[in-house]
């Protein structure tokens, strides 16, 4: 099943903004890059059984490759708190893996619902300048164990990357902008990667699967949407630490109010 000209210069402009979009503000770009897939999925007509599970499943494939080139360029601007990676990312993982299993015990809308009321006051929070206590800082063990497992959770609970949760929450503890940014990209590697071999692994077995894929993982727009987002990740970081923090805030804030009305449309469209 091969891809046109068009399409392939689809999958490589939305992998450009998804990938300046990535690096700017540590997120994974699976907002992007889902409803991207799904356009193209059905233009290569496949049915709706399985194109969600392939768009979903090779969003985290890419954002494999965006991840990991968001944190080279981070870490040479040594934005990337390894510290606090070490300390969350073990634990998102688990929270991502418990939340796939719990999913299905709880209403989709409910998860959704949740998700649109917490990103929503976090956005009105930073639009307002909210600043947290000057004396709170990272929390240790215990609460590093306790948040970066609510964070994977609720992550795989809604299917976005960690970054829309992470950022917020190294913020509320007094971490800087750019290096919240810089931590996020580092914490979406492993769940974007866990994520990726569940998918492909999940779908292996799978028949009437379109050719070119690799369980629910799309072979020929994985390399489209990758070169995009490999090529302009490292331009969205070089931004981001050109711009003032306060801008850099409202421009997560900005992305925060997108997702969760996006989300919200979503809830109402179904309900």
């Amino acid at each position: 099943m091969g891809l046109d000209a068009t399409t392939w210069l689809v999958m490589l402009c939305a992998g450009a903004f998804a990938g300046f979009w990535a690096g700017l503000l540590g997120v994974g770009g699976g907002l992007i890059i889902v409803p991207i897939m799904v356009w193209i999925l059905s233009h290569q007509g496949v049915g709706p059984e399985y194109s969600q599970h392939l768009a979903i499943g090779t969003s985290f494939a890419v954002m494999v490759f965006t991840s990991f080139s968001s944190v080279l360029a981070q870490h040479k601007r040594g934005a990337v708190r390894w510290d606090l990676v070490w300390k969350l990312a073990p634990w998102m993982i688990v929270g991502t893996f418990v939340g796939a299993s719990l999913a299905k015990y709880v209403p989709g809308l409910t998860l959704q619902s949740v998700f649109v009321v917490f990103a929503l006051v976090i956005a009105a929070q930073t639009f307002m300048d909210f600043k947290p206590k000057a004396s709170r800082q990272m929390p240790g063990v215990t609460g590093s164990a306790a948040s970066g497992s609510f964070i994977g959770m609720l992550s795989s609970w809604v299917g976005i990357g960690g970054g829309s949760l992470s950022v917020p929450f190294m913020l509320f503890c007094n971490v800087p902008i750019v290096n919240a940014v810089g931590t996020s990209a580092a914490l979406g590697w492993p769940i974007a990667l866990s994520g990726c071999i569940g998918y492909l692994l999940n779908g292996w077995h799978v028949a009437d699967l379109p050719t070119g894929a690799a369980g629910f993982v799309y072979l020929p727009a994985l390399i489209g949407l990758a070169i995009g987002t490999v090529t302009f990740a490292p331009l969205g970081v070089k931004v981001a630490h050109k711009l003032p923090p306060r801008k850099l805030k409202l421009a997560f804030a900005c992305m925060l109010t997108v997702t969760a009305c996006q989300m919200l449309w979503k809830i109402l469209h179904a309900a």
